[in-house]
C-alpha cells in the first residue's frame, strides 16, 4: 500500500522557519515529487518540485529564495525547508507525485500557520 505521510507543520511567527517532511511508503524511484499547498477558499498551488533523475528543482515565484526542497532517496524522504515565513504561506501542505495534476499519489497534508 502506497502512503505519503507529511509532518513538520505548526504555528510559527512571521519570519520564522519550519521544515516539512514527507515520508513515502510502498513505492520507490518516483521520477518527480512536489509540495503543494491550499489555503481555505483558495485554489491549490504548486510550491516546489524535485526530480530524481538530475536533482533539478522548481519553485513558485512566491517562495523563491525562501524555500528549499531536498530529497533523501535512501530513506525515501522529501523535505521542504521554509525560511522567512509570511502570513500568506499559511495553508495545508501536501506532498504528491507527479508534480503536475492529476496526482498518482498524495498525502493528507500538514498545516502551516504563520501568525503573531
Amino acid at each position: 500500500q502506497v502512503q505519503f505521510v507529511e509532518s513538520g507543520g505548526g504555528l510559527v511567527q512571521p519570519g520564522g522557519s519550519l521544515r516539512l517532511s514527507c515520508a513515502i511508503f510502498g513505492v520507490r524511484g518516483l521520477y518527480t515529487i512536489g509540495w503543494f499547498r491550499q489555503a481555505p477558499g483558495k485554489a491549490r498551488e504548486g510550491v516546489s518540485c524535485i526530480s530524481s533523475s538530475d536533482g533539478s528543482t522548481y519553485y513558485a515565484d512566491s517562495v523563491k529564495g525562501r524555500f528549499t526542497i531536498s530529497r533523501d532517496s535512501v530513506n525515501n524522504l522529501v523535505f521542504l525547508q521554509m525560511n522567512n515565513l509570511k502570513p500568506e504561506d499559511t495553508a495545508n501542505y501536501i506532498c504528491a507525485t507527479p508534480c503536475i495534476e492529476p496526482f498518482e499519489y498524495w498525502g493528507q497534508g500538514t498545516q502551516v500557520t504563520v501568525s503573531t
